[in-house]
């Protein structure tokens, strides 16, 4: 049986592939996946214990999970007689020679270490990337992926989080602001404009409690009296949909008290 163990298969030089050094690679990968399956569920149950963000703990576990593979990988050389020396020594050499392909590549793998490692995006963040609104479904090493509002999944290299102003709506809350403008005539009730404006606000479902909405006066327009109604949501990645029931309830409102909304208009004398 031993024998048969350390039969060689295949023998180039230092490097040869035997029965047990096969078996033995089958067992680590193996071992690897089950214990990986287990520090997932023991970090997604202390991280809801903690109340933590969910993009969070999968960041942590992303790490976890690249950092046992490279040391799977290592050691799997070893077991076939490659010294990762041999890669240390020709990586320079190596880059050099394939060129700026395999740097740019490089780049986004850095880029998603930093990702990861600092947590500025996560999964389920929702992030403005090059004027995109979108929701991070998957964030890899040398890329992300994300959903755009039109149920598009986009996939982004690493380095242009990185190296790009990125807005992100929900990194440090699951609520964000957002803003309803409406202009009236001159000569309104300014004060019955906000207690409607407050009622829009407060009728709608997905408009949060707390923080309260708030009525903002802009300004004096050309041809209006400007207002904007602050509100709060959870439903960032779709408040597009949320503004214009908004919108369909103050102009409702606005018809049954006698408030006009107002529009530009220009006055031509003739002589």
């Amino acid at each position: 049986m031993q024998e048969l163990l350390q039969t060689k298969i295949i023998e180039i030089g230092h490097f040869y592939l035997s029965v047990w050094n096969i078996s033995k690679i089958v067992l680590l990968i193996l071992f690897l996946n089950i214990a990986l399956h287990f520090i997932r569920k023991i970090i997604n149950r202390t991280a809801k214990r903690a109340n933590l963000y969910e993009g969070r703990y999968h960041s942590v576990y992303l790490i976890i999970k690249y950092v046992v593979w490279i040391f799977a990988f290592v050691t799997c050389l070893g077991f076939i007689g490659i010294k990762p020396t041999i890669f240390l020594a020709g990586g320079a050499a190596l880059l050099v020679g394939i060129g700026f392909g395999v740097q740019n590549i490089f780049k986004d793998i850095i880029s998603g270490l930093f990702l990861l490692i600092e947590g500025t995006i996560s999964i389920g963040d929702v992030v403005n990337v090059e004027g995109d609104i979108c929701r991070v479904k998957r964030l890899n090493l040398r890329n992300t992926q994300v959903i755009s509002r039109d149920d598009m999944l986009i996939t982004v290299p690493n380095h242009i989080l990185i190296e790009n102003t990125i807005k992100n709506w929900t990194e440090y809350k699951t609520i964000t602001r957002f803003t309803v403008k409406v202009g009236v005539e001159y000569g309104c009730d300014t004060d019955l404009v906000k207690k409607l404006l407050l009622q829009a606000a407060s009728t709608h479902g997905k408009v949060v409690k707390k923080p309260p909405p708030f009525v903002r006066f802009q300004a004096f327009g050309t041809s209006a009296l400007e207002f904007e109604l602050f509100f709060w949501t959870t439903e960032g990645f779709r408040v597009e949909d949320i503004q214009s029931d908004l919108r369909f309830i103050i102009n409702h409102l606005f018809k049954e008290n006698g408030l006009i909304i107002a529009f530009p208009q220009l006055d031509v004398h003739m002589k």
